[in-house]
Order: structure tokens, then sequence, then C-alpha cells
């Protein structure tokens, strides 16, 4: 597979290609070695979130194919700043850092190695971190954290608190005892016209900027003339606690509306909600505790198991809440093997076999969705000849779903599509014709994709839905012939270059689409390779359109452009290389694929499909879909872009789903109504925006109303069909 590895600025963007699952973080910091010349020591490497440490493989992270991995530049150590003596913490961002790092920003240990070693680390006596000490700083501005170091440490004034209650401007306040801070470097809020009386005594301090003024505690009434005249906010020093929490503490007095809808704030009622989560009783608040994940409050005695005593930590989960702290990597621990991946057979085995390489277990990007996965007969817009380099591929569009099994199909149903990869050495290829043997009796034990043959087969399972698709009645003992083999189901047939071993019709690179084949007959027979029973089934070509190996299917290859489709992101250098399986005819030259524009006609250098014979194969429309595009008034403007088109040939299709694709729910719309603004959207989607009171078109925001009556558009949804033959199933 690939990986990608992007900067932390997002600057610079590599590929890696031909990188194995099992490769090891030492093996990645190598080949980023190689593409930004940043030595393995000065290398930070993250993905999602986590810090990719030596010792482990790409597979214990779960990195993926064509993901993202985040590339940190360490500052060498040797090149930082000589000491000095400042007046707060200062967290200074390396020189790759893209922004400003605010003073005193909160800093946190940083993952790295320790660097108090180092002789360049001075103590400053007190705190917890030392001068030109490495941490993580967060940039306030962009939210993010950088890699930092320690510029100077002093320490901070004692006795100086921070009020939460702020003393507005030109406001009087009644007499009090208490202080007046500012939390604020500048002197320069003043107490003007503060009555001079035995009883009271002002202290305006101009060093720690808090201004503490007495009263005497038996004086009433309110000071009218004391204002505070500044520009900075000024806040009340206040005792330390919280208002009162029970009558025991005091007359409580609720200023706002009771939190809970439940139960109203009713003391007598149980509520689940904002009392104990498990009996729902307000009693003993002193003997709750509150979860800190989903602020939900318990008493320690309904807990199970019960707790003795109020937990003393500072964060407290809940039984649902609480994460198994054996899977929690803490700070300086290394990565844990997760219990899933344990349990895999690739966690214990001594096999030196990379199977990291492969495609067959990357998962898929996207999803067919413009028709079932239970669809029989062609995929719309996949013409004959389409070729894929993976198999993950094949299955994103459509063709053949799973990305390792032989056989598509249920049991109960039919197959729908097989690959031909060339299991067995006595299978028989005519190209038109071929026998194909089922799947089943191999030992895939012990994480093996592919195991040798230990048991015969039976006709269960994929075996019987291939059978299926015969026009005979099933027999599961002797098998059966059809009585007319074009009226059985039709079978999408992909043929891959696994098979060029024993087929000369395989592709030379790729899995080939070859269109629709029929199950002739299907029979038990004893393998002569391995000797246990096996089924086997013959399968005859049943397509209009060509065969991609005449000289008729090569030539209209040609006209639409099959080429070698490659992933997206897929590296580019890999391109005309030597693939495993290829034959050495292929790599030597004597077959190759286009490479350049002018082997390959475009339909955008034209200005007629018919002008020229190296034309695209134009898309044809019949005459019963001509006559339903003309009967579609409300889209006739819509209908004119889409028909340009044309000359693209199964680009066609592609330009028709775009264009006829539902704004909410991003596919192809079913049961269409075409607003008074000619914009088309599914009728379950426009429902669903009346009932959320949105009476707009979601296109255009047109105003629909309220009464806005919803008729499908009959003629545009038999056009989709047509086009998209199936489509509407599951809808």
């Amino acid at each position: 597979m690939w990986i990608q590895v992007r900067t932390i600025d997002g600057s610079k963007t590599r590929t890696i290609g031909d990188v194995s699952r099992k490769a090891k973080i030492e093996e990645l910091r190598e080949r980023v070695w190689m593409l930004f010349n940043v030595r393995p020591e000065y290398q930070r490497l993250f993905y999602r979130g986590k810090q990719l440490e030596n010792g482990y493989t790409l597979f214990d992270y779960d990195v993926g194919l064509n993901d993202i991995i985040q590339l940190l530049v360490r500052t060498d150590p040797d090149l930082l700043p000589s000491t000095s003596t400042q007046t707060n913490i200062e967290a200074k961002p390396c020189s790759n850092s893209p922004s400003k790092v605010k003073k005193t920003s909160r800093v946190g240990p940083s993952s790295q190695p320790s660097t108090s070693t180092r002789a360049c680390l001075i103590d400053p006596g007190f705190g917890l971190y030392k001068v030109n000490e490495l941490v993580d700083a967060r940039d306030v501005g962009l939210g993010a954290w950088f890699e930092a170091h320690i510029h100077s440490v002093t320490k901070a004034s004692d006795g100086q608190s921070r009020g939460k209650t702020p003393l507005k401007n030109g406001s009087s306040y009644k007499r009090t005892n208490g202080n007046i801070n500012r939390n604020s470097k500048e002197n320069t809020n003043k107490l003007d016209s503060v009555p001079s009386t035995s009883n009271s005594d002002s202290v305006a301090a101009d060093e720690d900027i808090i201004y503490h003024i007495e009263y005497d505690e038996g004086s009433e009434g309110t000071l009218n003339d004391c204002k505070i005249i500044s520009v900075d906010e000024i806040f009340k020093i206040e005792k330390p606690g919280a208002h009162p929490l029970s009558f025991e503490d005091g007359k409580f007095l609720r200023r706002n509306d009771p939190e809970c809808d439940l139960c109203g704030g009713d003391p007598t009622k149980k509520c689940r909600s904002c009392s104990c989560h498990v009996c729902g009783g307000k009693h003993e608040p002193n003997m709750q505790v509150l979860c800190d994940e989903c602020n939900m409050a318990y008493h320690i005695y309904c807990l199970d198991p019960p707790l003795d005593k109020v937990p003393e930590e500072e964060y407290w989960y809940c039984p649902s809440c609480k994460t198994d702290s054996s899977e929690v990597v803490k700070a300086g621990e290394r990565l844990k093997m997760s219990k899933k991946k344990a349990k895999m057979p690739s966690a214990s085995t001594e096999s030196r076999r990379d199977w990291g390489r492969g495609m067959a277990c990357v998962g898929r990007t996207r999803e067919c969705t413009i028709v079932p996965s239970n669809h029989y007969g062609p995929i719309p817009g996949i013409p004959v000849g389409s070729t894929w380099r993976f198999r993950v591929q094949v299955s994103e569009a459509g063709v053949h779903r799973p990305h390792v099994g032989g056989i598509h199909g249920r049991s109960n149903d039919g197959a729908y599509s097989l690959v031909l990869a060339g299991g067995f050495a006595d299978e028989v290829d005519r190209g038109d014709e071929f026998t194909y043997t089922g799947s089943g009796g191999k030992n895939l034990a012990g994480n093996k994709r592919i195991g040798a043959p230990s048991a015969d087969q039976t006709l269960t399972n994929m075996n019987r839905a291939l059978a299926l698709n015969c026009d005979a009645p099933l027999d599961d003992k002797i098998g059966a012939e059809s009585r007319n083999w074009r009226a059985g189901k039709p079978v999408r047939v992909i043929r891959s270059f696994k098979g060029r071993k024993i087929s000369k019709y395989a592709p030379e690179e790729g899995n080939r689409y070859d269109g629709i084949y029929k199950v002739v007959k299907y029979w038990p027979e004893i393998s002569s390779s391995h000797g246990f029973l096996v089924w086997r089934y013959l399968l005859r070509r049943d397509d209009v359109e060509p065969a991609p190996w005449t000289s008729e299917g090569i030539e209209r290859s040609r006209r639409l452009c099959l080429r070698l489709q490659y992933p997206a992101g897929y590296p580019s250098d890999k391109e005309g290389k030597k693939t495993k399986g290829q034959s050495k005819k292929q790599s030597s030259g004597a077959t190759k694929r286009p490479t350049s524009d002018d082997d390959c006609p475009s339909a955008s250098k034209m200005v007629k499909a018919s002008d020229s014979p190296e034309a695209v194969e134009a898309f044809q429309l019949t005459p019963q879909q001509q006559h339903l595009i003309r009967e579609d008034c409300q889209n006739q403007k819509l209908w004119d872009e889409v028909l340009a088109s044309l000359v693209e040939g199964p680009n066609f299709l592609k330009k028709l789903e775009q264009s006829f694709m539902c704004v909410c729910c991003q596919e192809l719309v079913y049961q269409p109504v075409t607003t008074e603004c000619f914009h088309n959207v599914c009728k379950d989607c426009l429902q669903r925006s009346f009932k959320a009171q949105v009476f707009s078109c979601p296109a255009c925001r047109h105003d629909l109303g309220q009464n806005y009556i919803m008729i499908p558009n009959e003629i545009l949804q038999t056009l989709l069909e047509l086009f998209f033959p199936g489509y509407s199933k599951g809808r």
C-alpha cells in the first residue's frame, strides 16, 4: 500500500509507496529522512493524535491506505539560546512553528524523551521546569500545540487572589469587609471621594495592584460617594467557597429557573436526571459523586460495587463511562496492544511472511450506490474491458463486491459476480467458455488467505448460490444441466492477472471486466490435482458487447479510452513498473498500455463524434429514452446540458448522475419532485425538510409554501430507471 507524510504546517506532502503495514516505525523514519532530509532523531511523527514510537509497526497504529502522517521537525538542542532572566514563564516556539505562541502559555511536559540531562538546562531552584527545557506549548490563536522551550522562570507574587465578581464603573456598593482586586499590571485605577471617618481605613497598594478597604462591621447603608473611575475591570476579593448548596448552610434564594425539566427542581420528587441516577433520590447530597464524563450523580452506596467513601481523586467516572485502565496509554508508557489485535493469529505467529503489502484489507474509500448489492447484470456506466489495478477498486465500482472472495452471491438467491484468478490448475478457459471450481474445502486456519485443500467441497453457501443461476432444478448430488442456458441468471465475470498462468485470456495486469456469462451446467468430480471432491461449473458468454480480447473489443476499448485505472493518490512512479505476476513479455515492452493522450482520443478535442474515425464511441439513446426526454418539459434545460456529453461515451452516465443528484442525500434522485424553481429533490428528502419546518427548496431556498403539493415526476423516474436499471431497489 502507500501512505502520505505531511509537515505539521501543511507546506509539504510526500507519498511513500510500496510500504507494508508490518513496517516498523524505524523503517518509516528512514523513508522520511530520504524525502524530507530530516534525520530520524529530529522527527516527531503523529497519526490521529498519537505519536508514533519506535518498536511498533504501522499496523499497531491502524495506519491505512493513503492515510496522512504528520511530521514535526524538532529543533537541534545545540542551537538553543543562552539563559536570561525574565519576569514570568515564557514558552518560545521552535523555528518550524507557523505562528507566534502567546507568552505565559499553559505548558506541559513534552512526550519526547527527557532533556533534563543536557548541559544547557539551568535549574532555577523552584518550580517544575528548567530553563531551556523542551515542553509542549499551546498556541492560543490556532488552538494547536507546538514544541517549545522554557526561556526563563520566575516566582509569581504571593497573596494575590483572583476575583470573580466585577465592580462596574460608576456604581455604588454596600459597605462590607473585603478587598477590591484588579487583574492587571498597570497601576492606573484609583478610588476617589472616599469619606474620611474613624471607622474606615483606605489603603491603595501601588505595587501589587490590590485596593483594600475596611469598614466597621456594625455600619450599614450605602457608600454613595465611592466610585471606581478606571478603564480596566476591577474584581472584588471574595472569601473561598461557593454559594450555599443546602438549607443547612443558610437561606437559598433561587435566582434562575430550575435546571431540570423533568422534576422542576422539586426536592421531594425522585429524579434520575438531576439526582442519583440509580435510585433517583435527592437525600444525602454529601454522599453523591458526579461522573466527569456523563455528568450523572450517584450515591456511593448505589454503585455496583458500592464505594466506602467519596473518591478523593480529581476525576471520577461511573462504571458505564469508565475506560478499561489496561487499554489506556499513560504518560511515559508505550503503546499497548488492543484486545482485538492480541487475539489475532499474527500477534503470536513466528512466521516472517510479510502479509502487509497487500490491498485486500485496506477497506473501501467509497461504495457503489447506483445499484444495490444484489443487482444482476451489468453495472450502468461500466463497459466491457474496464480494468482496475486492485480488487478493492472493483469492489468500489460495484462490479464484484468482495475484496478477496471469488464468488459474490446469496445462498437463497443466486450469484451476482465471480472472479477468475487461476486458483486450480485443472481449470479450462476458452475465452467465451470456461470451467470454474467452487469454494470451500481448504484449511484457512492461522491467518492463511490461501490454504491447501483438506476436505471435500459441498454445494452450500456460495457454491449453492452459483448453482441457482442455472436454469435447472437444484440437485446437490449429481448436479444439473440447464434446459435453456440463456434463460439462466446473469453473472458478471472478472478476470484477474493472476489467472495468466493457466489462461491466455487473462489480462497482463490488473482485473478486467469481461461481460455477462450464464451457467450452462454444474457437477461434482474428484480433482486431479489434490484428490478431493470439488464442484465444477461451466459458464458461457452471453453479452452484446464484444469480448475485450477480440479485435472488435480491442478497438472499442481504444475508442472508449479504457486504460488501467489506479486509485486516487496512487504513487505515479509505480506506473510502468513490473507488477508481481506479470509475464516477461509484458514487462519487456511487447505489450504496453497507452501512456499519452495521443494514443487515446478525447471527446473534448472534437466537435462531432462522427468527424473522425478516431472519435470516442458516442452513447446511444434508445427511441423510448429519446421520447421520454422530449416529454420531460420541466427539465428541458437540464437535459440539453446532459445530452451535450453523449459524445463522451460512458462518461455520459456520470454526467447524468451528477446532474440529477439530490442535494439532500447526495444520491441519484428517487421519486423526484421537480420544484417550481426547476430543481429535483427526492420526495422523502423534501418531506423530511417540511417536517423540520423548512418550507423552501433545498437547492436555492426558493419559498415553496407550507401547503406545497409534492407530485413526483413520473417521466423522470422512468428515464432514470432506463439509464440505471435496478437503482431504486432498496430505496
